[in-house]
């Protein structure tokens, strides 16, 4: 089994939160959208590297995220954009695609990003602060980094797209898709799991979107990271191939 580089005190991007050998920042550009955007994150869910409410945070314009805490509810003023329709999206609330949509200028999102059980903690927090909807989702998850609970469950960013996709953002939507698309590829090289890797990306986007960006993530490195390694192993006295015997 290859061995995972993401361990406890590995050196990582600050905002795309994967050690520098496979930061994406800069394979794509921001993604842009008239809809409001928001994420109510669990706490536990912000150490969490795979988050992507942490990827809509870095990549979608004017996105917002609010941290979750039971001991310290947030109030509904800090989170509803004045003006917008708030939607709280939940599997069980009321269907996309039989509702009369309004202008998506008009709408804010509030996505629940955390566990499936965080998740049911969060919406009853928030549910009276707007309309439960729900959006049409199938197949399987393309969110390789966690175990899905059963069929039909999806990430929070896969939840995203489906509602651009719904209100017609088709260009938002297939960049964010990139993007979610590249964070899970690469996620899963830095976890050293070379062959799901490149079984993940046979079908996907990137591969014809992405390809220069793809080959320089993954063409072996040389220099000064491997000399960076050498120090701090030196350092914490695990090697002394410097040393004169």
């Amino acid at each position: 089994m290859a061995r995972s580089v993401v361990l406890a005190g590995t050196v990582r991007c600050e905002r795309c939160q994967l050690p520098p050998r496979w930061c994406v920042c800069a394979g794509l550009g921001p993604v842009e959208s008239a809809l409001g955007v928001d994420v109510l994150m669990h706490h536990r869910e912000q150490w969490r590297p795979s988050s992507t409410g942490k990827l809509i945070e870095r990549v979608v314009s004017g996105s917002r995220t609010h941290l979750y805490q039971r001991e310290k509810p947030r109030e509904r003023v800090e989170l509803v954009r004045p003006g917008r329709e708030l939607w709280i999206l939940h599997p069980l609330g009321e269907p996309l695609d039989r509702m009369t949509l309004p202008p998506v200028g008009d709408v804010q999102v509030l996505l629940l990003d955390g566990s499936w059980g965080e998740a049911a903690e969060m919406v009853r927090a928030v549910e009276p602060w707007g309309r439960r909807v729900s959006v049409p989702m199938s197949g399987k998850s393309r969110y390789w980094l966690r175990e899905q609970q059963g069929d039909g469950k999806f990430s929070t960013v896969e939840a995203l797209l489906a509602i651009l996709a719904a209100l017609g953002q088709s260009e938002a939507e297939a960049q964010l898709r990139l993007h979610f698309e590249l964070h899970v590829y690469a996620s899963l090289l830095a976890r050293g799991r070379k062959w799901p890797a490149a079984e993940y990306l046979d079908t996907s986007p990137i591969k014809t979107a992405l390809p220069d960006f793809l080959r320089r993530l993954i063409e072996p490195r040389r220099g000064a990271p491997h000399v960076a390694r050498k120090a701090r192993l030196e350092a914490q006295g695990e090697t002394n191939a410097d040393e004169t015997p």
